[in-house]
């Protein structure tokens, strides 16, 4: 099996990767994440995250930074919270691309590793990608990637391979959000 793995980050794909990987699966981690601000931290992501595939034996492609575009896209919304509307716009934005990518490059179907972090509801991910879905043709894998030893998994390989853990889901918004409890 073909298959594109929409991801946020290095700690949040490493544990599904490696199981892909063992299993078979021909992998492809695509990293698409305009919502990540400012630029160096969208950078230090993305390098960790080639870093894991490089190693794991996953394909890493990046497609274009598009924090303008993103920002228009939640134009409006900047005072949600965690896990509210703005969220959903942008995983549908991200999801969207990704089915896209996937349907283009021949991709059996598309998973994403969006909803493993704390920070995020797994259903809202998996709502976001079946609408995707639908419109563009392209299966979805609604896995959540945290269970069966998933979990355990991911945490040994950050420990592993000595992760960058952000504190905060990647969009100035929930950045802030996350500043003013600390």
């Amino acid at each position: 099996m073909k298959l594109l793995v929409l991801s946020c980050c290095a700690p949040c794909s490493c544990g599904a990767i490696k199981h892909l990987v063992q299993k078979g699966v021909e992998v492809t981690v695509l990293f698409y994440n305009p919502n990540i601000f400012p630029q160096a931290e969208y950078e230090k992501r993305r390098d960790e995250q080639a870093r894991v595939c490089q190693s794991l034996g996953a394909r890493f492609v990046e497609l274009p930074y598009e924090h303008t575009l993103w920002q228009q896209q939640v134009r409006g919304l900047e005072k949600e919270p965690e896990r509210g509307k703005r969220c959903s716009v942008c995983f549908y934005m991200r999801l969207k691309q990704a089915a896209h990518y996937a349907r283009q490059h021949h991709f059996d179907m598309f998973t994403s590793v969006l909803g493993v972090s704390r920070y995020k509801d797994i259903n809202q991910v998996h709502t976001q990608a079946h609408q995707v879905w639908r419109e563009e043709g392209t299966p979805y894998w609604a896995n959540s990637w945290r269970r069966h030893g998933l979990s355990e998994l991911r945490q040994a390989l950050i420990k592993e391979f000595a992760l960058y853990q952000q504190n905060y889901c990647g969009c100035e918004y929930s950045r802030r959000e996350h500043e003013k409890m600390v």
